[in-house]
């Protein structure tokens, strides 16, 4: 699994590779999974959410691609055990429907 830290407003997902380059990703309101390996998703969410909470975002929108449905389960499962998530749901057709997920924070 991908390590990852945290510098100021940017998440940089650390690869397993040492000859790899860390992957750089701004925290903002909405993460888009695309670029992230699958067996990497649960803990780059867990730790964007981390973040998120941290910087004090109060809504976001993850998008995790419609497909069959495996990552957006991936991402409701860490969603719902996740302490400081009010809520979740798909997001209205325009902003991504079924194939991203709103999330409300405490």
């Amino acid at each position: 699994m991908a390590r990852s830290r945290m510098r100021g407003r940017v998440f940089y997902l650390q690869p397993m590779q040492p000859e790899d380059e860390p992957v750089q990703i701004p925290i903002t309101d909405v993460f888009d999974l695309h670029t992230i390996p699958p067996r990497d998703v649960r803990a780059v969410v867990e730790e964007y959410l981390i973040e998120a909470h941290r910087l004090g975002f109060r809504a976001l929108r993850i998008i995790h691609g419609r497909g069959i449905g495996v990552q957006r389960e991936m991402v409701r499962s860490v969603l719902a055990r996740t302490p400081f998530v009010l809520e979740f749901g798909d997001a209205p057709a325009e902003a991504g429907g079924w194939g991203a997920t709103v999330v409300t924070l405490r």
